[in-house]
C-alpha cells in the first residue's frame, strides 16, 4: 500500500442517508426482533381469528401491524427531514482518510482525527459508518463512495485494528 496514499470523499448528506442510519439504529439487535415479532403477530392474529374478533380488537391490531411497518419510519423519516434541515448537515462536508487519521472538513472548520479516535467502523446496506464514539459517527452513503467502496475498505482495514472493522 502506498504510504502517502489520501482517499477523499465530498459528501452532502440526503435525508434519505440520514434515514436509513436511523432505521437501522431502529431496529438492530434485539430490537428489531422485537419490532418483526410486534407486527407479525398481529397480522398472524386479525388473519386467522380476525372474524372472532371485536371491531375495537381488530382495529387495535392493524394500529399493532402498523406500529414499526409504517409509524415508525415515517416519523423516523420526519426526523431525519427536520436534522437535514439543520445547518450541520446542509453544508457539504469533505473527509479525507490519510496516514495520519481522518481530516474532516466542513465550511471555514476542520478537525483531525488519529486512527486511535475512530472507535468502529461498519458497512451497513447503502453507507458506511465511521464512529468515533458511541453517539457520533461520519456516514458515507454507497452513491459517495461508489466505485472506490473495496478501495475504502482496504484502506480502513490497514490502519485499524481487526476488532475495529471486522464489520466490513
Amino acid at each position: 500500500m502506498d504510504e502517502k496514499k489520501e482517499l477523499r470523499f465530498h459528501i452532502r448528506m440526503t435525508v434519505n442517508d440520514l434515514w436509513r442510519f436511523s432505521m437501522y439504529h431502529a431496529n438492530k439487535s434485539y430490537m428489531g426482533v422485537f419490532n418483526l415479532l410486534f407486527t407479525v403477530t398481529p397480522i398472524y392474529l386479525l388473519f386467522f381469528q380476525g372474524e372472532n374478533l371485536l371491531l375495537p380488537q381488530r382495529f387495535l391490531l392493524v394500529v399493532c401491524a402498523c406500529m414499526f411497518s409504517v409509524i415508525q419510519p415515517s416519523l423516523l423519516f420526519l426526523k431525519a427531514r427536520r436534522q437535514s434541515m439543520s445547518r450541520a448537515v446542509r453544508e457539504p462536508l469533505t473527509i479525507t482518510f490519510r496516514e495520519e487519521g481522518l481530516l474532516v472538513e466542513q465550511a471555514e472548520e476542520q478537525l483531525e482525527l488519529e486512527w486511535e479516535r475512530v472507535s468502529q467502523v461498519k458497512k451497513i446496506p447503502g453507507e458506511l459508518i465511521v464512529y468515533t464514539d458511541r453517539i457520533h459517527a461520519y456516514l458515507l452513503p454507497d452513491r459517495v463512495v461508489a466505485d472506490r467502496k473495496k478501495e475504502l475498505t482496504d484502506y480502513l482495514k490497514g490502519h485499524l485494528p481487526e476488532e475495529r472493522c471486522r464489520r466490513l
